[in-house]
């Protein structure tokens, strides 16, 4: 069964409501306030099963009081119903709610002149001419335009074929993307508890999916579907839904926010986006205070022009974009809203709050930088396409995905970004990332994407720093890994540097182990280095267990302090030199002691015991060295350590 979601819009007191009522037998006005006062206030619901088709009907209030409700309202719609009543023709919430369904890019619509019970013929034709005035060259411009009567029935059955007709031409939207569902209400129902609803905009919905509340990115797990009052296996796309909610309280919850697909969507503070000034509507300023409205959330901002200063600026210099204009800008949100890159718009003035623009999203995280230059303007152009090109969304992603992978650097763009940030289907994903990386665009690294000019200069920055240790260094083995990692990757993706690192171990340039050197690095000493590196060797080989001290081994070997403390470095990074706590070992003495305790271990059998005083005795070593050396064994689980004494392994 196809479902479209039906918005009404137009003036106050045009007989929206009441024409809802007549078609499907709801009455949409769902508030005591509303039934009191006689207008309707917030958005209301109803829906209509016409043969495979149905309708679900959002009823938005037409006081310019509540626009800002009908907008939560008109974001999720498919099919709009431009409601004018006769008896008073084209008004001004008639030409504003026109205005932000152009804007918004509604598909497809048609016209119903009401309340035509109280007219004459010649009223009626006049009203029929503004409003053919109004529509002119937009998408509702040759739609029918069909005189009705909620009261009298007139013209209901016409305006229902009319409906039908334009609801068959309307494309469906992919139930296979990312679910989300921008929260229009949210209320308890005894036994049930949190029901959150709205428009799915994308992706399904069933029963025990695990979904995220954002912005805040609230855990919850859907435990019930409804479309239309009636239970279903699953919601989707293009149904307006009811989730039952479990991990959540009603006053935790609040329209604006969305229920989503774990991963798919992020909050942001920040976006680019390509606007529409309205013609009528006042210059939008650089700087300029507005209200935002995205799906079913207003959020306050301010709008910052992307580029040079031009030849459109206030007496004061300030940059604008005139009216009837289109420019790039960035928005800076006071509160975080959820943003992909494609999602349509309002702007209205922040006082009074008044229609001025409207766009879509280019980039809804972009990276911090200087906006009034010609290089942010260039970006902009770069990331900016036509959301409504079906046919040329394979290669606007695939565009945009390489601007963001290369601004990434080394920490690359997560590949989920590509969902998220980018727009791409969950489906799509891995044929984006082939054609990418076949276009030799990126480097696929974990779940990150390079830019291969990164992945290269990283590579070249890796070994001209270790040729530079190497230079300072000569006798050194070369520089540790984590070092470079550091140094070069602080704010790099892990996965990163180890590819950096495995692609020049490939080419033979590297060896990475706990250090990184050049492979044709070689650790050559002076004639007189090597005699002393000989020297201070034999004088620990020969020591044994009880090792010299500094003084003892500059006198011994006669080769000075510093010169000793670099040889002890090299002898220690070749293993050659063991250190034990303070002291410092030849390996030699350590393998000869651990065969000592196999040997005690095969006499004494399973109950070989050593104590510290045997241990200085057997060995001929003071407590200075017996502890540290008991201690080594422990951890070579040598010995185990039981009371006063240790257990030989």
């Amino acid at each position: 069964m196809k479902s479209v979601v039906v918005g009404t819009a137009g003036h106050i007191d045009h007989g929206k409501s009441a024409l809802v009522q007549a078609f499907t037998g709801t009455d949409p006005d769902r508030l005591k306030e509303e039934k009191a006062r006689g207008i309707t206030i917030d958005l209301g619901f109803a829906h209509l099963l016409v043969g495979d088709v149905n309708l679900a009907f959002i009823d938005v209030p037409g006081h310019e009081r509540f626009v800002k409700n009908m907008l939560a309202g008109v974001g999720g719609i498919d099919l709009v119903v431009l409601v004018v009543a006769a008896d008073e023709s084209v008004m001004p919430q008639t030409r504003e709610h026109f205005e932000i369904c152009r804007l918004l890019r509604v598909p497809a619509g048609l016209v119903a002149v009401t309340k035509t019970d109280l007219v004459d013929a010649d009223t009626l034709e006049l009203a029929r001419l503004e409003i053919r005035e109004l529509v002119a060259g937009s998408f509702l411009e040759g739609a029918p335009v069909i005189a009705v009567s909620s009261r009298t029935g007139q013209g209901m059955a016409e305006l229902k074929g009319a409906l039908l007709h334009a609801a068959e031409r309307v494309a469906g939207r992919s139930a296979d993307g990312a679910m989300r569902l921008p929260i229009d209400r949210v209320f308890s129902v005894k036994g049930f508890g949190t029901v959150v609803t709205g428009t799915l905009v994308s992706g399904r919905v069933r029963a025990d999916d695990e979904l995220r509340i954002v912005p805040g990115d609230r855990r919850v797990k859907a435990r019930g579907v409804q479309v239309h009052g009636v239970r279903q296996a699953e919601a989707r796309a293009g149904q307006r839904s009811a989730v039952n909610v479990s991990g959540v309280d009603v006053d935790e919850i609040e329209r604006g926010q969305s229920l989503v697909a774990p991963g798919a969507f992020e909050a942001t503070r920040l976006a680019d986006a390509s606007v529409e000034v309205l013609a009528e509507a006042k210059a939008l300023k650089h700087g300029a205070r507005v209200r935002m409205h995205q799906g079913t959330a207003e959020i306050l901002g301010r709008v910052a022009l992307i580029g040079p200063v031009g030849v459109n600026t206030t007496d004061q210099g300030v940059p604008v974009l005139p009216p009837a204009s289109r420019g790039l800008v960035r928005l800076r949100l006071e509160h975080p809203t959820v943003l992909t890159r494609g999602d349509r718009f309002i702007l209205r003035a922040y006082s009074p709050p008044t229609t001025i623009a409207g766009g879509y999203v280019v980039d809804p995280r972009p990276p911090r930088a200087a906006l009034r230059t010609k290089a942010a303007l260039e970006r902009a152009r770069q990331l900016d396409f036509d959301p409504s090109d079906i046919g040329g969304r394979a290669d606007a992603e695939l565009s945009a995905a390489r601007t963001m992978i290369a601004e990434a650097g080394p920490a690359g763009l997560p590949v989920m970004a590509l969902i998220s940030r980018v727009g791409t289907d969950p489906r799509d994903v891995t044929t984006r990332i082939d054609a990418l990386v076949a276009r030799e665009q990126a480097i696929r690294v974990g779940e990150v994407l390079v830019a291969p000019a990164v992945m290269e200069n990283l590579e070249k920055t890796i070994v001209d720093l270790v040729t530079a240790h190497h230079r300072l260094e000569p006798l050194a083995e070369g520089i540790p890994r984590e070092e470079v990692r550091e140094r070069l990757f602080g704010r790099a993706h892990v996965a990163t540097f180890d590819r950096a690192l495995s692609e020049l171990e490939k080419q033979g340039v590297i060896v990475a182990r706990d250090r990184l050197a050049l492979t044709t690095h070689r650790v050559s000493l002076s004639p007189e280095d090597d005699h002393a590196r000989a020297a201070i060797e034999r004088a620990y080989r020969d020591s044994g267990l009880k090792p010299p001290d500094a003084a003892s081994l500059q006198a011994e070997t006669g080769v000075s302090g510093p010169t000793i403390d670099r040889i002890l470095k090299i002898l220690q990074r070749q293993k050659v030199l063991v250190k034990i706590e303070t002291l410092i070992f030849h390996d030699e003495a350590l393998r000869r002691l651990k065969q000592e305790m196999a040997t005690l271990k095969k006499a004494e059998g399973p109950e070989a015991r050593i104590d510290v005083a045997t241990f200085k005795e057997r060995f001929g070593v003071t407590r200075k060295f017996a502890i540290p050396l008991l201690e080594y064994l422990d951890r070579e689980r040598v010995t185990r350590r039981v009371g006063d004494a240790r257990i030989v392994l």
